[in-house]
């Protein structure tokens, strides 16, 4: 054993100098595939991110020329009619035709509103009317603006750039401004959308060195993120790496405006390195593979009998009672270990066997001695009153009397089962009150209320005859005037709940508190501790009898059991 144990030793430290070897060679490997494809991965890079500002910067343009194209068309039209109503059908046919202008307005040179055309009204009062520029004399008779918010109207705000022209206006007999809000958002979710990598982005600067757009514009406001706009404004068209980053610059000669793509070096060289690198990885991995196995066949020999026994103690741990084992060969010291986890499997199988047969023949004996206790003085009541029937010549009635007594008992009987459905339990419930009616004329009247869903279910047979008559002799028998039984079937979620009730003389709180106590000495009372013994020995401790009562108001009895159907009593 010494000597296997030195060989299986060896036999991991070789395994662990062919798994160090693989991967020196793996990374030497990796290392000069980096620095091969090094440079054309840049070169790679650089092409995708000038491609992509290029995508950019003629979408933008085709997009001002079209814009200028229609500044163009209003212009004209303005500068040819002198009607103002024909000058605003026009404005508003050319906003109706293009979703992405939010309104045309003219101005005085002053800033004043002549007219205008927009989904909305326009406000009373505009404190700065962010699309017409204070400083417009420095700008020239053609302007435009960076992205603002739209602020001149009620109930919306949009995101616009605004392009503004001076000229003539017969029709207003003096100079105007024409401007147009054209909507943003729609560019500037393209502009979202080309993403040069994983973290790349684009921006456009304007002609004075401030941002038109930019996606990550809340961090710039914040100072959590900032751009060197300056370097950036006086950088010819082109790309050049900078601390990392890829910058490529393209110009929109229309609006005068520079689009600026970032990339990453990183980003965008590990991800192709990533790529590349695929099929050395699947090599190495099939390598390590390989190595694996054959630790696990060396291994193997010794590690698999232990491993089998570990795992039967564990299936033994959940499954003691339908648990077999048998030991298998192996090396002395596990065969010996095995040898003796199988005796003691079967010797514990054999305790627990003994221990459940003790268990179940004391359940039993319980079960029939709580069923044993029925009062035999209501028997030799109802033969006497049987008797005396027969005396009377009240033939009739004592016919009566002894069916339900034979009822009674057949039910009580039931073949020797525990359970029966709740059916024949009442039927049980209404010989025994036939029985009682004859012995207590017009002393009591009852009646049941049970839920039609109920009776198929099973309880414990003799449950409401004990709690009637504990209702009958301790309550309603001491009365002067008539009492009255009500019993009560319904369910309950999972439960099925019963319920006796009547409005005899009451109990105090002491007597409540005792009446589920009383041992089988007691000479009276033993009916209701029946019922609930037996119904939390067959049950549990959540189930039984629950009793309320007032003195002089009457007591009411519930018990509570599981809804059991008949396939679940087989069972």
């Amino acid at each position: 054993m010494f000597k296997k144990f030195k060989q299986t030793s060896i036999t991991f430290y070789l395994i662990g100098i062919v798994l160090l070897s693989t991967l020196l060679v793996a990374f030497f490997l990796i290392l000069s595939y980096y620095q091969t494809f090094e440079s054309t991965l840049l070169s790679s890079a650089i092409t995708s991110a000038e491609q992509s500002v290029k995508q950019v910067t003629n979408t933008i343009n085709n997009y001002s020329t079209d814009i200028l194209s229609k500044m163009s068309k209003v212009s004209e039209v303005i500068s040819q009619k002198q009607n103002q109503e024909e000058i605003i059908d026009y404005m508003s046919t050319m906003k109706n035709l293009n979703n992405d202008i939010a309104s045309i307005v003219i101005y005085s040179t002053t800033g004043e509103v002549l007219d205008y055309v927009s989904d909305t009204p326009m406000k009373e009062y505009v404190t700065n009317n962010l699309s017409f520029p204070g400083d417009l004399a420095k700008r020239g008779n053609d302007f435009i603006t960076n992205t603002h918010v739209l602020n001149l109207f009620e109930g919306s705000y949009p995101w616009v750039i605004t392009i503004g022209k001076k000229q003539w206006a017969g029709s207003y007999n003096q100079d105007i401004y024409i401007t147009m809000d054209i909507q943003f958002s729609s560019m500037a979710l393209y502009i979202d959308e080309v993403g040069i990598g994983d973290h790349g982005y684009c921006f456009i600067i304007g002609s004075d060195q401030t941002l038109v757009y930019h996606p990550l514009q809340q961090l710039i406001n914040l100072d959590i993120k900032s751009e060197d706009l300056n370097k950036l404004s006086h950088t010819n068209i082109g790309t050049f790496i900078d601390q990392g980053g890829i910058y490529s610059i393209q110009e929109i000669s229309e609006f005068n405006w520079k689009v600026v793509g970032v990339s990453f070096v990183s980003e965008l060289v590990d991800s192709k390195v990533t790529q590349a690198f695929y099929k050395i990885v699947v090599l190495l991995v099939g390598i390590l593979t390989v190595t694996v196995v054959i630790a696990y066949m060396v291994s193997h020999s010794l590690t698999s009998p232990m491993r089998q026994l570990v795992i039967a103690m564990k299936e033994f741990e959940k499954n003691a009672i339908d648990f077999k084992y048998k030991s298998r060969d192996s090396v002395k010291e596990v065969n010996d270990l095995s040898q003796s986890f199988e005796h003691m499997v079967l010797r514990i199988q054999e305790l627990m066997d003994k221990v459940k047969n003790e268990e179940i023949t004391l359940r039993k004996t319980e079960l029939k001695a709580l069923q044993a206790q029925i009062n035999p003085h209501f028997l030799y009541n109802t033969l006497d009153s049987i008797q005396w029937m027969c005396e009377q010549n009240k033939n009739e009635d004592a016919v009566h009397m002894v069916g339900a007594l034979a009822q009674l008992f057949r039910i009580s009987i039931s073949k020797g089962y525990e359970l029966i459905p709740i059916e024949r339990e009442v039927m049980h419930a209404k010989n025994y009150l036939v029985i009682q009616s004859y012995r207590y004329k017009d002393q009591f009247f009852y009646e049941f209320n049970i839920e039609e869903e109920a009776l198929g279910y099973y309880c414990n047979k003799i449950t409401l005859q004990p709690l009637i008559e504990n209702a009958l002799y301790h309550g309603i028998s001491r009365m002067v005037d008539q009492g009255e039984i009500l019993i009560k079937i319904y369910l309950d979620g999972n439960d099925v709940i019963f319920e006796v009730k009547d409005n005899g003389v009451g109990m105090t709180q002491e007597q409540v508190d005792n009446i589920l106590k009383k041992e089988l000495t007691d000479s009276k009372g033993i009916g209701v501790k029946n019922v609930n013994d037996r119904i939390k020995i067959y049950f549990g401790d959540e189930y039984g009898i629950t009793v309320m009562s007032e003195l002089d108001e009457g007591t009411t009895i519930k018990i509570k059991i599981p809804k059991v159907g008949g396939s679940e009593y087989e069972n």
